[in-house]
């Protein structure tokens, strides 16, 4: 369930955000003093920063909190609409869960919208995490999961 965290990364091409990436990879070299053509991956850790595709998924996690906890703007809280409050499952149990609705989309293209990408790495966090109700430790455990998954597999 947590490999959809980052495996599809909002359906971004890797040309996309292979680029975000090197600049990352760039900054952590200039403060962590790091030779051109040696490994990046330990100043990142040491920096305790998440590589750029799990980056992008910890602002989707992040914005689909404040969305679950109604502080969100409306027109964000309007594009992604709860399991619960689609009418076709009101009876079923997925009609009381906390996840939410992610739209058919016929091309791959549309997996890059919000109302898309945004359910889809919300539906893939534990629901331990999808409980939490204070914005603080859910951006902490949202991004020791992150880390952990980034680095420690």
């Amino acid at each position: 369930m947590l490999e959809i965290l980052c495996a599809d990364c909002a359906g971004l091409p890797k040309s996309t955000i292979a680029p975000l990436q090197r600049a990352q990879n760039a900054a952590a070299r200039l403060i962590g003093l790091v030779a051109p053509h040696d490994h990046v991956t330990s100043m990142l850790q040491q920096l305790h920063w998440l590589p750029m595709q799990y980056r992008i998924t910890y602002k989707l996690c992040l914005l689909m909190h404040l969305i679950h906890t109604s502080q969100a703007p409306s027109y964000l809280t309007d594009i992604v609409p709860q399991t619960a409050s689609v009418t076709s499952r009101t009876r079923l149990r997925s009609g009381s869960s906390l996840r939410y609705e992610q739209p058919r989309t016929r091309l791959k293209f549309g997996q890059r919208a919000f109302s898309y990408a945004a359910p889809a790495a919300w539906n893939s966090l534990p629901p331990s995490l999808q409980e939490l109700s204070d914005t603080a430790s859910f951006k902490r455990n949202l991004k020791t999961l992150l880390f952990q998954r980034a680095f420690y597999l």
